[in-house]
């Protein structure tokens, strides 16, 4: 057995979830049982930083729950009852169609933002698939001139 896996520095978990229940179960083990913090980690196979934090939360506002994802709000989301509108309006309207309406009426959003919105909500649209300039269906290399 390496150095590493002998002392429990392994880290089996890391960058795993840990259900809640654990969570309590670590800490009531350092609070309840007297157990250290690094014991405790071992116990239940965590990093002790993790028990940390637990204790830390538990103490703070009385329980282990996780933070909230990061992440900031949608620059777009209060315009959605005017995007929805005009995808009513215009049921047929593209990515860049909605990008560009939406900018006529002074929402300065980037394309990928609507793309983004419009994915988030289910409301992707159909793509249409590339065409050549003139003609009704695409190129078919076989039936090139010589």
């Amino acid at each position: 057995m390496t150095e590493v896996a002998a002392s429990g520095l392994g880290g089996a978990r890391k960058g795993k979830a840990v259900s809640e229940d654990l969570r309590r179960r670590a800490v009531a083990a350092v609070l309840d049982e007297g157990m250290t913090v690094r014991a405790a980690a071992r116990k239940f196979d965590v990093a002790a930083a993790s028990v940390f934090r637990w204790l830390g939360r538990f103490r703070a506002r009385g329980d282990v729950r996780a933070d909230p994802p990061g992440g900031r709000p949608s620059l777009i989301a209060s315009e959605r009852a005017r995007i929805l509108r005009l995808l009513e309006k215009q049921p047929e309207i593209g990515n860049h169609g909605l990008h560009a309406a939406l900018a006529a009426e002074g929402v300065a959003v980037s394309l990928s933002t609507v793309k983004r919105f419009l994915k988030l909500n289910g409301l992707q649209r159909k793509q249409r698939r590339a065409r050549r300039r003139g003609h009704s269906r695409p190129l078919d290399i076989s039936q090139r001139r010589p």
